[in-house]
């Protein structure tokens, strides 16, 4: 009989790692480069650059990997969704090219990284499926086809339940992100507790400290930095529900369901972890009731012992926003804006973000950059939302831009849904872009 009583709140990957632990940075100090932000972006943009002879410093405001990197489902594949088709239609053959071999770049790099730890690499195929019709599957196949990516249909998956049809792209992967961040991290320097509380020039003031460094990475999931490159209208931000199944079918390979909230499914060990229930950051969404009826239904003997809710930065154009903060920022870097598939663009992140630094030519600098145009629909968009919640006459506020706060009955949090930022029910910031908690927090 299915049960979910003694589940637990937060990531099965915690439940399993001791991250090394790092001190608070206690005196002002130089570096080359400061990255700030520990999640898996920062770390390999540290680890990157230190490979490469370059010196670096990382600051994390509390510890490393505990933000949304913690709560992912550890895929590695450069298969992100309907991709292909609308990169085809929006930028040509080339550049659609171009960011599938920039995240094909991204895994290798990974794979020969994990192959040094201890951290359940595994290759599999990934799969994007339909139960219902199979045209959106047969254009991006197309897609593929013309761009030149080694893509092939299948009629069937192993899955509980029959699907119209799919798309496999082969050799990607999935692994333990912890276990291997913990491997990365060591030897690396970096300071946890240490918060960035304000920039002057190129001197970052921290609680106990100042950092003066000749250029600086932000890395913090959403930008913090408000006054340059207009994050806030660029990105908007979307939440998506994991639980993890003991006593369930194990599958191979990795699934994704190519609907709006499609279903994602993969292995982990002993568990089955399956995800969906996405909406928009501050708006009402089906949450974990999504992948608790799939579990009901087709895991009826199953247990779910985990659950944990993500976030993700969503771009106006399906890309990512890799390079340099804005035009008026040299020496001011930005990596963000993954949409949901963070493993893979981390890593390419890190290439690119450490030639920049290092004044080197990198063929994929353009097609990242931040600097590239606003001018597309969901632009309208973020701003349609953005005036209807300043103008909104409620409280809480969110402390980022004013915006009116949402209850989130189901993460019993409040949300904004302008640009993401979020604070438990006694006010304390759980997500940023705001970077502290709420002054007037409402009462129980």
């Amino acid at each position: 009989m299915f049960k979910h009583e003694n589940d637990k709140l937060g990531s099965i990957w915690e439940q399993e790692v001791q991250l090394p632990q790092f001190p608070q940075l206690e005196e002002d100090l130089r570096t080359d480069v400061l990255i700030i932000g520990g999640g898996l972006a920062g770390l390999l943009c540290a680890w990157n650059l230190t490979k490469a002879g370059v010196e670096c410093t990382l600051i994390e405001q509390n510890r490393i990997m505990q933000g949304v990197s913690n709560k992912t489902t550890a895929k590695v594949t450069s298969q992100h969704g309907l991709i292909y088709g609308k990169l085809l239609h929006s930028l040509g053959r080339e550049k659609a090219r171009s960011y599938w071999q920039a995240n094909e770049d991204g895994l290798k790099g990974l794979r020969e990284l994990a192959a040094e730890a201890d951290c359940e690499w595994e290759t599999q195929n990934n799969y994007l499926y339909q139960t219902d019709g199979t045209q959106m599957l047969e254009e991006e196949l197309a897609a593929c086809e013309r761009i030149g990516i080694p893509a092939r249909w299948e009629n069937a998956l192993p899955l509980p339940f029959p699907v119209a049809g799919a798309l496999c792209f082969s050799n990607q992967a999935q692994f333990h992100p912890l276990k291997f961040a913990a491997h990365i991290s060591r030897g690396l320097r970096i300071y946890e507790n240490t918060k960035a509380l304000a920039f002057v020039g190129n001197c970052v003031q921290t609680p106990k400290g100042t950092i003066t460094a000749e250029k600086i990475i932000v890395a913090t999931h959403f930008p913090l930095l408000n006054k340059h490159g207009s994050y806030f209208l660029k990105l908007y931000q979307q939440r998506s529900y994991v639980i993890a199944l003991e006593n369930a079918q194990s599958v191979e390979g990795m699934y994704l369901d190519c609907s709006e909230n499609g279903l994602s499914i993969r292995s982990a060990g002993h568990w089955l972890l399956l995800g969906g229930g996405g909406h928009r950051t501050g708006k009402q969404g089906m949450g974990w009731k999504l992948p608790e009826n799939v579990a009901k239904h087709y895991f009826p003997e199953a247990r779910i012992v985990a659950r944990w809710a993500t976030q993700d930065c969503m771009t106006l154009d399906a890309m990512p926003y890799i390079g340099q903060y804005s035009k008026s920022t040299p020496d001011l870097y930005v990596a963000t804006g993954f949409q949901k598939w963070g493993m893979t663009t981390s890593m390419t992140a890190a290439i690119l973000l450490t030639d920049l630094i290092q004044n080197k030519e990198n063929p994929y600098a353009s097609l990242f950059s931040p600097s590239r145009s606003m001018l597309h629909k969901q632009l309208l968009i973020n701003g349609v939302e953005s005036t209807v919640n300043l103008i909104r006459p409620t409280r809480p506020r969110c402390p980022h831009l004013g915006c009116a706060l949402q209850w989130n009955p189901s993460e019993h949090s409040w949300d904004c849904p302008c640009h993401g930022s979020r604070f438990d029910r006694h006010g304390k910031l759980l997500d940023n872009p705001a970077t502290d908690d709420l002054k007037d927090p409402p009462a129980d």
